[in-house]
């Protein structure tokens, strides 16, 4: 099937803004009403249920956590649907899985999530390690996936970049980062409030860290940095899914940014020719994270996305 044409939005051609604009819509929610524990694989996963309608699943990435969805939940419950975020098994405050951290594991305990909260198929959302998973799910289980929608997806060039001994070193030295990313996410809110510290902390991700607001890098600083960090870097380069993308069968949405440091852009046009019925949409001057750096434009496409 041809692919459709790459449409790359620059800083201008929409409203120029770099991360949320004004006060957002997530700082006046309490998200203690909103939150679930749902069994999974027989321990407990922490889930944000919001809204009703046509559901939407948003899956976070590696060291990501629920809170990286912040600017989209409020936005797409207020359209009318049903969003819902997870913390994956290992990361935020889900606890380790009983079994060893995998994709395709991962992507069962997405879609048995999704059958404890009723929900028969849905648009899926995933940045980075959770676009890989959404593509999983996607292949693994057709009828759980409506749309699917790429952002920044690991799963291609992360198979040419897994370096044993890299491994190795993370395994040795994993008490000492487990240390690390507990204390820095006691200080998030003083890490944040510097520009200096929002570069510090976020320059891997986004292009302009310290455009960030603090209270949103705050967030995403408070739930990184869990125990399932060095399995889930060890799955997301043993599990090959490059043949298998021909399988996938649902309308797919790919979403990336010209400046990402850790999934090169021209990963985006390789799932673009791999996978039918996709299109991408590439946004100029943006990191890893287009969710949360260019979310006026993001929110947009996947409105749009949703309509067709």
């Amino acid at each position: 099937m041809a692919s459709s044409p790459t449409v790359t939005m620059d800083t201008q051609a929409f409203d120029g803004a770099y991360g949320p604009v004004g006060r957002s819509a997530w700082m006046d929610i309490d998200w203690r009403e909103h939150q679930r524990w749902v069994d999974v694989g027989g321990r407990p996963m922490n889930v944000i249920d919001l809204g009703e309608g046509p559901p939407i699943v948003f899956i976070h990435g590696l060291s990501g956590c629920w809170q990286n969805w912040l600017l989209q939940l409020p936005e797409f419950a207020a359209l009318g649907h049903r969003v819902i975020a997870l913390d994956l098994p290992g990361f935020g405050h889900s606890p380790m899985p009983l079994q060893r951290i995998s994709i395709s594991g991962y992507a069962r305990d997405v879609d048995e999530c999704l059958a404890e909260l009723g929900v028969d198929s849905a648009t899926v959302v995933g940045n980075s390690m959770g676009g890989f998973i959404g593509a999983e799910l996607a292949i693994a289980f057709p009828s759980c996936v409506e749309r699917l929608v790429l952002v920044s997806a690991a799963g291609l060039s992360s198979q040419t970049m897994r370096n044993e001994r890299g491994l190795a070193f993370m395994r040795r030295t994993e008490n000492l980062i487990a240390f690390y990313s507990g204390w820095l996410a006691t200080r998030s809110n003083v890490v944040a409030r510097r520009p200096r510290g929002r570069k510090l902390v976020m320059a891997i991700v986004a292009r302009h860290p310290d455009r960030l607001p603090a209270a949103l890098t705050a967030e995403q600083i408070r739930g990184s940095g869990k125990p399932g960090f060095v399995d889930a870097v060890d799955a997301l380069t043993d599990y090959p899914i490059r043949h298998r993308l021909g399988e996938i069968s649902c309308p797919c949405l790919i979403v990336w940014g010209t400046h990402d440091r850790l999934v090169p852009v021209h990963d985006a046009a390789e799932f673009e020719r791999l996978t039918p019925g996709s299109r991408k949409i590439v946004f100029d001057d943006t990191g890893h994270v287009p969710m949360l750096e260019r979310p006026a434009r993001f929110n947009a496409a996947l409105e749009e996305f949703l309509g067709e």
